[in-house]
Protein backbone atom coordinates (compact mmCIF):
# COMPACT_ATOMS: atom_id res chain seq x y z
CA UNK A 1 0.00 0.00 0.00
CA UNK A 2 1.44 3.63 -1.03
CA UNK A 3 2.19 5.87 1.73
CA UNK A 4 -0.44 8.80 1.63
CA UNK A 5 2.42 11.20 0.12
CA UNK A 6 2.62 9.06 -2.62
CA UNK A 7 -1.34 8.77 -3.93
CA UNK A 8 -2.68 10.20 -6.52
CA UNK A 9 -6.52 10.52 -5.58
CA UNK A 10 -8.62 12.41 -8.35
CA UNK A 11 -10.08 14.56 -5.81
CA UNK A 12 -11.44 16.91 -8.70
CA UNK A 13 -12.52 13.88 -11.07
CA UNK A 14 -14.90 13.74 -8.25
CA UNK A 15 -16.54 17.07 -7.57
CA UNK A 16 -19.90 17.08 -8.31
CA UNK A 17 -20.26 13.87 -6.54
CA UNK A 18 -18.62 16.17 -3.75
CA UNK A 19 -20.95 18.98 -4.65
CA UNK A 20 -24.14 17.18 -4.53
CA UNK A 21 -23.32 15.52 -1.10
CA UNK A 22 -22.79 19.27 0.35
CA UNK A 23 -26.14 20.65 -1.34
CA UNK A 24 -27.96 17.63 0.17
CA UNK A 25 -25.76 18.46 3.64
CA UNK A 26 -27.41 22.18 3.58
CA UNK A 27 -30.61 21.35 2.50
CA UNK A 28 -31.39 18.99 5.20
CA UNK A 29 -28.85 21.60 7.74
CA UNK A 30 -31.42 24.87 6.41
CA UNK A 31 -34.52 22.76 6.81
CA UNK A 32 -34.11 22.12 10.20
CA UNK A 33 -33.28 24.99 11.10
CA UNK A 34 -35.86 26.95 9.32
CA UNK A 35 -38.68 24.14 10.34
CA UNK A 36 -37.45 22.34 13.67
CA UNK A 37 -35.33 25.86 14.92
CA UNK A 38 -32.43 25.68 17.26
CA UNK A 39 -33.13 24.11 20.84
CA UNK A 40 -31.78 27.39 22.79
CA UNK A 41 -30.36 26.62 26.33
CA UNK A 42 -30.88 29.13 29.13
CA UNK A 43 -27.77 31.13 27.55
CA UNK A 44 -29.79 32.63 24.80
CA UNK A 45 -33.90 32.12 26.24
CA UNK A 46 -33.33 32.69 30.22
CA UNK A 47 -34.76 30.74 33.19
CA UNK A 48 -33.48 29.33 35.99
CA UNK A 49 -30.43 27.70 37.12
CA UNK A 50 -30.66 25.38 40.28
CA UNK A 51 -26.93 23.38 41.38
CA UNK A 52 -27.30 20.43 44.27
CA UNK A 53 -25.00 18.33 45.54
CA UNK A 54 -25.75 14.71 46.66
CA UNK A 55 -23.87 12.44 48.69
CA UNK A 56 -23.95 9.80 46.62
CA UNK A 57 -24.13 9.99 42.40
CA UNK A 58 -27.49 9.87 41.38
CA UNK A 59 -29.31 8.59 38.22
CA UNK A 60 -29.59 11.48 35.97
CA UNK A 61 -32.75 10.23 33.88
CA UNK A 62 -34.34 9.53 37.25
CA UNK A 63 -34.10 12.82 38.38
CA UNK A 64 -35.21 14.24 34.97
CA UNK A 65 -38.57 12.05 35.30
CA UNK A 66 -39.21 13.16 38.59
CA UNK A 67 -39.11 16.95 37.71
CA UNK A 68 -40.81 16.68 35.01
CA UNK A 69 -43.99 14.62 36.79
CA UNK A 70 -43.92 17.16 39.24
CA UNK A 71 -44.95 20.13 36.60
CA UNK A 72 -41.61 21.57 35.37
CA UNK A 73 -41.24 21.99 31.90
CA UNK A 74 -38.13 21.51 29.78
CA UNK A 75 -36.11 20.42 32.14
CA UNK A 76 -31.79 19.88 31.43
CA UNK A 77 -30.21 17.63 33.91
CA UNK A 78 -26.65 17.44 33.52
CA UNK A 79 -23.11 16.83 35.92
CA UNK A 80 -20.95 19.32 36.99
CA UNK A 81 -17.78 18.45 37.56
CA UNK A 82 -18.41 15.49 40.12
CA UNK A 83 -20.99 12.59 39.39
CA UNK A 84 -22.02 14.27 42.87
CA UNK A 85 -22.39 17.97 41.73
CA UNK A 86 -25.81 18.12 39.59
CA UNK A 87 -26.75 21.28 37.75
CA UNK A 88 -30.50 21.25 36.78
CA UNK A 89 -31.65 23.92 33.74
CA UNK A 90 -35.15 24.85 33.90
CA UNK A 91 -37.11 27.34 31.25
CA UNK A 92 -38.98 29.13 33.38
CA UNK A 93 -39.70 32.51 35.40
CA UNK A 94 -37.60 32.30 38.89
CA UNK A 95 -38.66 31.94 41.96
CA UNK A 96 -37.82 33.12 45.32
CA UNK A 97 -38.23 29.24 46.72
CA UNK A 98 -38.04 27.14 43.57
CA UNK A 99 -34.11 26.25 44.89
CA UNK A 100 -35.54 24.37 48.00
CA UNK A 101 -38.50 23.06 45.90
CA UNK A 102 -36.03 21.50 43.66
CA UNK A 103 -34.25 20.19 46.55
CA UNK A 104 -37.41 18.78 48.54
CA UNK A 105 -38.78 16.83 45.27
CA UNK A 106 -35.28 15.51 45.40
CA UNK A 107 -35.03 14.46 48.69
CA UNK A 108 -38.88 12.54 48.88
CA UNK A 109 -36.86 9.82 47.09
CA UNK A 110 -34.43 9.61 49.92
CA UNK A 111 -31.20 10.86 49.11
CA UNK A 112 -29.35 13.07 50.37
CA UNK A 113 -29.00 16.51 48.47
CA UNK A 114 -28.50 19.69 49.51
CA UNK A 115 -28.87 22.96 47.20
CA UNK A 116 -25.63 24.81 46.31
CA UNK A 117 -27.28 27.71 44.26
CA UNK A 118 -30.17 28.79 42.92
CA UNK A 119 -29.84 31.32 40.11
CA UNK A 120 -32.04 33.18 36.93
CA UNK A 121 -30.84 34.00 33.97
CA UNK A 122 -32.83 37.06 32.55
CA UNK A 123 -34.47 36.48 28.76
CA UNK A 124 -33.00 40.06 28.13
CA UNK A 125 -29.51 38.75 28.93
CA UNK A 126 -30.39 35.60 26.67
CA UNK A 127 -31.16 38.54 23.88
CA UNK A 128 -27.75 40.41 24.68
CA UNK A 129 -25.92 37.30 24.39
CA UNK A 130 -27.41 35.90 21.28
CA UNK A 131 -27.20 39.12 19.34
CA UNK A 132 -23.64 39.83 20.62
CA UNK A 133 -22.73 36.18 19.62
CA UNK A 134 -24.60 36.28 15.98
CA UNK A 135 -22.46 39.60 15.39
CA UNK A 136 -19.37 38.03 16.64
CA UNK A 137 -19.62 35.09 13.71
CA UNK A 138 -20.49 37.32 11.21
CA UNK A 139 -17.30 39.51 12.52
CA UNK A 140 -15.37 36.72 12.38
CA UNK A 141 -16.27 35.27 8.50
CA UNK A 142 -15.92 39.27 7.11
CA UNK A 143 -12.29 39.44 8.48
CA UNK A 144 -11.31 35.64 7.15
CA UNK A 145 -12.47 36.78 3.92
CA UNK A 146 -10.65 40.05 3.93
CA UNK A 147 -7.35 38.31 5.23
CA UNK A 148 -7.40 35.62 2.45
CA UNK A 149 -8.51 38.42 -0.19
CA UNK A 150 -5.25 40.23 0.84
CA UNK A 151 -2.93 37.38 1.46
CA UNK A 152 -4.48 35.45 -2.22
CA UNK A 153 -7.05 36.71 -4.42
CA UNK A 154 -10.42 37.31 -4.32
CA UNK A 155 -11.34 34.21 -6.06
CA UNK A 156 -9.53 32.25 -2.82
CA UNK A 157 -11.51 34.75 -0.52
CA UNK A 158 -14.69 33.41 -2.03
CA UNK A 159 -13.82 30.00 -2.36
CA UNK A 160 -12.52 29.96 1.32
CA UNK A 161 -16.24 32.10 2.91
CA UNK A 162 -18.41 29.52 1.09
CA UNK A 163 -16.74 26.60 2.56
CA UNK A 164 -16.61 28.49 6.12
CA UNK A 165 -20.39 28.82 5.70
CA UNK A 166 -21.07 25.50 4.64
CA UNK A 167 -19.16 24.34 7.45
CA UNK A 168 -21.24 26.51 9.96
CA UNK A 169 -24.62 25.47 8.48
CA UNK A 170 -24.28 21.88 8.90
CA UNK A 171 -22.97 21.90 11.93
CA UNK A 172 -25.82 24.25 13.46
CA UNK A 173 -28.22 22.45 11.36
CA UNK A 174 -27.08 18.51 13.12
CA UNK A 175 -27.73 20.17 16.04
CA UNK A 176 -31.40 21.56 14.96
CA UNK A 177 -32.24 18.54 13.30
CA UNK A 178 -31.31 16.29 16.52
CA UNK A 179 -32.67 18.86 18.93
CA UNK A 180 -29.58 19.40 20.86
CA UNK A 181 -29.03 21.83 23.31
CA UNK A 182 -27.57 24.75 21.33
CA UNK A 183 -25.35 27.36 23.96
CA UNK A 184 -22.43 29.53 24.04
CA UNK A 185 -20.02 26.51 24.20
CA UNK A 186 -21.70 25.37 21.08
CA UNK A 187 -20.95 29.11 19.77
CA UNK A 188 -17.76 29.07 21.14
CA UNK A 189 -17.09 25.34 19.14
CA UNK A 190 -18.51 26.84 15.81
CA UNK A 191 -16.12 29.61 16.06
CA UNK A 192 -13.21 26.97 16.65
CA UNK A 193 -14.26 25.26 13.63
CA UNK A 194 -14.04 28.27 11.66
CA UNK A 195 -10.21 28.86 12.57
CA UNK A 196 -9.63 25.23 12.22
CA UNK A 197 -11.21 24.97 8.83
CA UNK A 198 -10.25 27.91 7.87
CA UNK A 199 -6.28 26.91 8.87
CA UNK A 200 -6.95 23.75 6.77
CA UNK A 201 -8.34 25.79 3.75
CA UNK A 202 -5.36 28.15 3.74
CA UNK A 203 -2.59 25.39 3.62
CA UNK A 204 -4.38 24.24 0.61
CA UNK A 205 -4.88 27.34 -1.24
CA UNK A 206 -1.31 27.99 -0.14
CA UNK A 207 0.22 24.73 -2.05
CA UNK A 208 -2.13 25.69 -4.74
CA UNK A 209 -0.63 29.21 -5.72
CA UNK A 210 2.92 27.57 -6.01
CA UNK A 211 1.48 24.93 -8.24
CA UNK A 212 0.12 26.78 -10.55
CA UNK A 213 3.31 29.55 -10.19
CA UNK A 214 5.93 27.25 -10.66
CA UNK A 215 3.63 24.61 -12.98
CA UNK A 216 4.43 24.73 -16.81
CA UNK A 217 0.60 23.23 -17.38
CA UNK A 218 -2.98 25.04 -18.09
CA UNK A 219 -4.99 22.33 -16.89
CA UNK A 220 -6.31 23.42 -13.20
CA UNK A 221 -7.90 20.50 -11.96
CA UNK A 222 -4.97 18.59 -12.11
CA UNK A 223 -3.03 21.13 -10.34
CA UNK A 224 -5.70 21.19 -7.78
CA UNK A 225 -5.05 17.56 -7.57
CA UNK A 226 -1.57 17.78 -7.11
CA UNK A 227 -1.91 20.38 -4.18
CA UNK A 228 -4.51 18.85 -2.42
CA UNK A 229 -2.65 14.90 -2.70
CA UNK A 230 0.64 16.84 -1.53
CA UNK A 231 -1.32 18.17 1.72
CA UNK A 232 -3.35 15.03 2.57
CA UNK A 233 -1.33 13.78 5.08
CA UNK A 234 -0.54 16.88 6.83
CA UNK A 235 -4.52 17.24 6.59
CA UNK A 236 -5.44 13.59 8.08
CA UNK A 237 -2.89 13.41 9.97
CA UNK A 238 -3.84 16.50 11.97
CA UNK A 239 -8.12 15.98 12.15
CA UNK A 240 -7.18 12.41 12.99
CA UNK A 241 -5.28 13.60 16.08
CA UNK A 242 -7.79 16.68 16.78
CA UNK A 243 -10.53 13.82 16.53
CA UNK A 244 -8.91 11.79 19.23
CA UNK A 245 -8.77 14.34 21.62
CA UNK A 246 -12.62 15.34 21.13
CA UNK A 247 -12.97 11.81 21.39
CA UNK A 248 -11.60 11.65 24.69
CA UNK A 249 -13.31 15.00 25.79
CA UNK A 250 -16.82 13.56 24.64
CA UNK A 251 -16.40 10.12 26.78
CA UNK A 252 -14.65 11.31 29.55
CA UNK A 253 -15.48 14.95 30.08
CA UNK A 254 -18.82 14.80 31.54
CA UNK A 255 -21.78 16.33 30.55
CA UNK A 256 -21.03 19.75 30.83
CA UNK A 257 -18.72 19.91 27.30
CA UNK A 258 -20.18 16.66 25.80
CA UNK A 259 -22.32 19.03 23.34
CA UNK A 260 -18.94 21.53 22.95
CA UNK A 261 -17.12 18.09 22.28
CA UNK A 262 -20.09 16.99 19.46
CA UNK A 263 -20.18 20.56 17.76
CA UNK A 264 -16.39 20.22 17.71
CA UNK A 265 -16.59 16.55 15.90
CA UNK A 266 -18.93 17.52 13.52
CA UNK A 267 -16.76 20.16 12.60
CA UNK A 268 -13.84 18.71 12.10
CA UNK A 269 -15.06 16.03 9.79
CA UNK A 270 -17.33 18.52 7.68
CA UNK A 271 -14.44 20.64 7.80
CA UNK A 272 -11.74 18.47 6.34
CA UNK A 273 -14.38 17.52 3.88
CA UNK A 274 -14.60 21.07 2.96
CA UNK A 275 -11.04 21.92 2.99
CA UNK A 276 -10.17 18.64 0.56
CA UNK A 277 -13.11 19.13 -2.06
CA UNK A 278 -15.22 22.27 -1.52
CA UNK A 279 -12.33 24.79 -0.57
CA UNK A 280 -10.64 23.59 -3.91
CA UNK A 281 -13.45 22.56 -6.25
CA UNK A 282 -15.49 25.86 -6.01
CA UNK A 283 -12.28 27.79 -7.87
CA UNK A 284 -12.91 25.85 -10.80
CA UNK A 285 -16.52 27.18 -10.99
CA UNK A 286 -14.94 30.54 -9.89
CA UNK A 287 -12.33 30.37 -12.83
CA UNK A 288 -9.38 30.70 -11.31
CA UNK A 289 -6.92 31.10 -13.58
CA UNK A 290 -2.83 31.55 -14.04
CA UNK A 291 -3.38 35.40 -15.13
CA UNK A 292 -5.07 35.83 -11.48
CA UNK A 293 -1.67 34.97 -9.59
CA UNK A 294 0.83 35.50 -12.54
CA UNK A 295 0.50 39.06 -14.32
CA UNK A 296 0.83 38.75 -18.21
CA UNK A 297 3.98 39.89 -20.51
CA UNK A 298 1.79 42.89 -21.21
CA UNK A 299 1.01 44.18 -18.12
CA UNK A 300 4.70 43.95 -16.78
CA UNK A 301 5.60 46.21 -19.63
CA UNK A 302 3.37 48.23 -19.26
CA UNK A 303 4.67 48.56 -15.83
CA UNK A 304 7.97 48.61 -16.39
CA UNK A 305 7.18 52.56 -18.83
CA UNK A 306 5.27 53.51 -16.09
CA UNK A 307 8.53 53.84 -13.95
CA UNK A 308 10.59 56.72 -14.58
Amino acid sequence: MKPLSQLRIDFMGRRNLAFVVSAVLLIISIGAIIFQQLNLGLDFTGGTLVEVRYGAAPSLDAIRQLLEDSGFQDVSVQTFGASTEILIRLQQAFDADVGNEVVSLLRASGDSVNLVRAEFVGAQVGDQLRDQSGLGLLVALGVVMLYVAFRFQYKFALGALLALLHDVIIVVGIFALFQLDFDLTVLAAILAVIGYSLNDTIVVYDRIRESIRTSRIDDMPQIFNEAINATLSRTLATSSTTVLVLLALLLLGGDMIENFAIALLIGIVVGTFSSIYISGALLIPLRLSREDLIPTKKEVDEEEEELP
